[in-house]
């Protein structure tokens, strides 16, 4: 893992992979084309707005609310093989490559929560991976409905 000289170098990382998200998927729907798919990856831009957001307001000093409740997690993207983007791809592809990036998110978090010695700056990285792990469980939801049912 990266060594961080500052807490302000800890949110700063975190920020950029938020703005990293936001700007993959903004693109998708940008160039999606079916009107399904533009919708999708226009929540996924929404979702890492706002986590970007939430940590610019840590680092400015406003107040972080955490999430209470713990999500359930399918694990249905631990056996999916992972997948590029791409503005044709489809919606099962954009499926599996939500669950990858949102497992990959709550694994920076868990880590930098247990990097991080500061109490409230690692709690806050618990939240967060705790709301990657609900994004994550929500996709997989999506996944299991469309692609998983019985025929």
């Amino acid at each position: 893992m990266e060594k961080f000289e500052s807490v302000d170098a800890v949110l700063d990382f975190a920020i950029a992979r938020e703005q990293e998200a936001f700007d993959l998927y903004h693109g998708l729907s940008l160039n999606a084309v079916d009107t399904k798919m533009e919708a999708l990856f226009a929540s996924f831009a929404k979702v890492e707005a706002g986590h970007k957001q939430r940590l610019e307001g840590i680092k400015e000093g406003t107040t972080y609310l955490p999430i209470r409740e713990k999500a359930v997690d399918l694990k249905i993207a631990d056996y999916l093989v992972d997948v590029e983007p791409s503005p044709d791809m489809s919606f099962q592809d954009a499926l599996v490559l939500a669950m990858k990036r949102e497992q990959a998110a709550n694994a920076l978090y868990t880590n930098l929560a247990k990097a991080i010695t500061d109490s409230a700056l690692s709690g806050l990285f618990s939240q967060l991976a705790k709301e990657e792990a609900a994004h994550k469980a929500r996709f997989e939801d999506l996944y299991e409905e469309n692609f998983m049912k019985e025929n």
